[in-house]
């Protein structure tokens, strides 16, 4: 069962950040996520929901060191 308290980042080929968040009912772990969703050869970073900004406003401007 996945663990919805994690999110998935990642760089987007524009800079930006991709931030993928479990289903609720998916049998997968997050792991398993990251492989299925996470585009090929992209690094990724496994993240508790507190560390993601819930203020939106400026999210164009978010950045993802890897």
């Amino acid at each position: 069962m996945s663990d919805t308290s994690k999110r998935i980042i990642y760089k987007k080929d524009d800079g930006g950040v991709a931030i993928v968040i479990p289903a609720e009912n998916c049998d997968l772990t997050v792991d398993q996520i990251a492989a299925k969703d996470v585009p090929s050869g992209k690094p990724f970073t496994i993240v508790n929901v507190s560390e993601i900004p819930t203020d939106r406003t400026y999210r164009d401007a978010w950045i993802y060191e890897d």
